[in-house]
Formats: structure tokens, C-alpha cells, sequence
């Protein structure tokens, strides 16, 4: 073997113990290692569950806050169409402004993320750390038009990127 060969053996030999020196304190001085977990997550916060529902996983009510008549029954009947468990409609009693207000607690939180992409992302979000079910309550409000088409809808979350835990609130670890 020629003294060249050798030297270059050796240089190639010297760069692998290298980068692999770099890899282990790389590892070892990792500080994500607790990341999407809820172990910085402080006493008392509730854990928001961040996973997308498939639509005929997603139960929302849904109530009229306009002066429309017969408005959630129709709206609910689009939503049945599309496979969401549509459980209660009705009317409420206070007017709202907005297209819509999606009102749902920390179990809701990926149900609320899907529905805000059938309001193109204009709906009020409501969240209450309080509530114990995973129920997405849908208010239409007077802005309210039409709900956003399958294409409208898949660009939307496309836009709108994954769901994000609420303020005062830790997203649950990912199920395995």
C-alpha cells in the first residue's frame, strides 16, 4: 500500500471519529427531549387534545344566533350530510355579529381546529377550560353565509397548519 493511500485511510478514518464525536454530544446535550409532552406543562392546566378528528368522529351542536328562521335546522341537516354527529339544534337567545362562534373545551380542541376550516377560518373561537366534553357547539352568527366546500375546506387547513393548543392550556401527548 503507498504512503498516499495511507494518508488518506487515515485523514477519511480521523473525519468519521469526528463526526461521530459531534452526533453523541449532539444527543446527549439534546434539550427537546421532553417536546410535545406535558412535562413543562404547569399544576393545574388542562390538556388540550390537538389530533384532527375524521368528520363522523366530530359531535357539535348546533344553534341560530340570527333572526333567520329555521337557520340551524338547515345548517345542521349540511352538517349531517357530511358525516358530523349533529346531536342538538336549536336557537339562542343572544344575536351574534360574527359568521360564527365555535364554542368547545379542551377535549374539542382538534374538532374546533376542522370545523374553523368549514368557516374558512372566520368563526370566534370559545374555548372553556371547564368543559369536560369533546362537543363542538356551532353558533351561527349574522355574517353567517354558507359553509366552504370540500376543496375550500381542505385549503383551509392547509393554510391554517395543525391545530395549536388554546392560552392557559398543554397539548396531551400524541397517542400511540
Amino acid at each position: 500500500m503507498s504512503f498516499a493511500r495511507v494518508r488518506a485511510l487515515v485523514v477519511v478514518g480521523l473525519l468519521a471519529v469526528i463526526a461521530l464525536v459531534f452526533v453523541v454530544v449532539a444527543v446527549v446535550r439534546d434539550s427537546q427531549g421532553n417536546a410535545g409532552t406535558t412535562a413543562g406543562c404547569p399544576e393545574g392546566w388542562p390538556l388540550a387534545d390537538l389530533t384532527l378528528r375524521e368528520r363522523k368522529d366530530v359531535k357539535i351542536n348546533v344553534f341560530n344566533a340570527t333572526d333567520r328562521p329555521g337557520l340551524a335546522h338547515t345548517v345542521g341537516d349540511e352538517f349531517r350530510n357530511r358525516q358530523f354527529q349533529v346531536a342538538k339544534t336549536g336557537n339562542e337567545k343572544k344575536q351574534v355579529d360574527s359568521v360564527a362562534v365555535l364554542r368547545f373545551g379542551p377535549k374539542g380542541v382538534g374538532s374546533a381546529h376542522l370545523l374553523q376550516a368549514y368557516f374558512l377560518g372566520d368563526a370566534v373561537e370559545g374555548y372553556d377550560a371547564k368543559r369536560a366534553d369533546d362537543t363542538v357547539d356551532v353558533v351561527l352568527g349574522n355574517n353567517f353565509q354558507q359553509l366552504a366546500t370540500t376543496t375550500e375546506v381542505n385549503q383551509s387547513l392547509g393554510d391554517s397548519g395543525p391545530a395549536k393548543a388554546p392560552p392557559n392550556s398543554c397539548p396531551s401527548p400524541p397517542a400511540k
